[in-house]
């Protein structure tokens, strides 16, 4: 077993994959390693943005994704009460319609193509620490396989794409250099046997609701309230604090949900303010949520972990310092106005129009990254 890399990762979901798939084609070799087991799920909204489909594209992906009977999403519902926006999905920037991938299908597509281009994979693999040289600058991992044994790997960058919860950037230690003031409880679930609209957002003051259509048939319906509100009333039963949270805020939509079938247990996420952690050091780089969280109301977190792997794999392959920096620098100037519009939305202000002036806002920040993305990608995949 080789024990010697140009770039560890620890992390094989969407930052980590698209970081090694960058690097893989790149020419460097890359291991990447996966505490879960291959297919494993995880929390999520699902939700690409035109953004993560453009990078999709021009990586040769989109087609399989779609190929998989994923639903193509062409419209948008935004219902604030007294407002209702019907938003289409008009092409541009060769996307046509969005999608909604369920994570472990999303995840192993990455993961496939990253170890075709030559990125080696270990799952069932955990971090167990960092090899340091005398000036303090990472040379390498500890890892423990599957079978319980230790081995030293050595490599010339070790890349955290491990969440939120980063083990990597707890061992160096990484800062943290911006913190958002709000956030959200969110509780998700699987229903099959619902009508597609397309993706739906229903709010109403402090409450939120959603559906989005994903592959098998089934849509992740989800509802978000104040981190109080979750810990005093919503925790205990998650089912029936879904049910009860959706009648608040849409009826129509919670008969749908009762009259439908849940596939599994819902799952929730209690809610925290979204950081920005600084993004490399010696012999170490973040990438994903690993660097950078924001609330998942908005669903742009796979967009910005795909961005951020594919920047970060661009910026190991130039291999200096210099190029690490300016990747963090870019990182901050592209993720920054979303992260302020999702930071203000996470507070589920009471004034609705207040909601859909930050939605508007939001907006303008992701076409302003998808023709930056435009600019940056290879035009032969990203006809307008």
């Amino acid at each position: 077993m080789r024990t010697d890399y140009d770039m560890v990762i620890v992390g094989a979901r969407c930052a980590g994959s698209a970081a090694a798939l960058t690097l893989a084609r790149g020419g460097a070799r890359v291991l990447v390693v996966e505490r879960d087991a291959p297919g494993t799920d995880t929390l999520s909204t699902h939700a690409l943005m035109r953004g993560a489909l453009m990078l999709l594209a021009n990586w040769g992906l989109l087609d399989q994704l779609i190929a998989a009977g994923i639903p193509p999403i062409r419209t948008t519902i935004f219902d604030y009460g007294s407002k209702r926006a019907e938003v289409a999905i008009k092409p541009g920037h060769g996307v046509d319609a969005l999608l909604s991938p369920r994570r472990w299908l999303l995840d192993r597509t990455l993961a496939a193509a990253a170890n075709e281009a030559g990125a080696e994979i270990r799952y069932r693999t955990a971090l167990r620490g960092l090899l340091t040289r005398s000036n303090g600058a990472v040379r390498g991992v500890v890892l423990t396989g599957p079978e319980g044994a230790t081995t030293q790997v050595r490599a010339g960058l070790v890349i955290g794409a491990d969440g939120r919860r980063s083990s990597v950037a707890r061992m160096v230690g990484a800062p943290v250099e911006r913190v958002g003031r709000h956030a959200a409880s969110v509780i998700y679930a699987y229903v099959a046997g619902m009508t597609d609209h397309g993706t739906r957002w229903h709010y109403r003051p402090g409450i939120a609701a959603g559906a989005i259509p994903t592959n098998g048939g089934a849509h992740c319906v989800f509802v978000s309230a104040a981190p109080e509100r979750y810990q005093t009333e919503l925790r205990g039963d998650l089912s029936a604090s879904l049910k009860r949270i959706l009648a608040e805020v849409h009826p129509d939509l919670a008969a749908e949900v009762a009259s439908g079938r849940m596939l599994d247990r819902p799952r929730a996420f209690a809610g925290e303010p979204g950081y920005f952690r600084r993004a490399h050091g010696q012999g170490w780089a973040l990438a994903g949520d690993a660097g950078y969280f924001k609330d998942p109301i908005t669903a742009h977190g796979i967009t910005d972990a795909l961005r951020d792997g594919w920047l970060l794999g661009e910026a190991a392959l130039n291999g200096t310092a210099q190029a690490l920096a300016d990747y963090q620098a870019l990182r901050d100037e592209i993720s920054l106005p979303l992260f302020r519009a999702t930071d203000a939305i996470a507070a589920l202000p009471r004034d609705m129009d207040r909601l859909q002036a930050l939605h508007f806002e939001l907006s303008a920040a992701m076409k302003a990254e998808q023709e930056w993305l435009a600019d940056r990608l290879a035009p032969a995949h990203l006809a307008a």
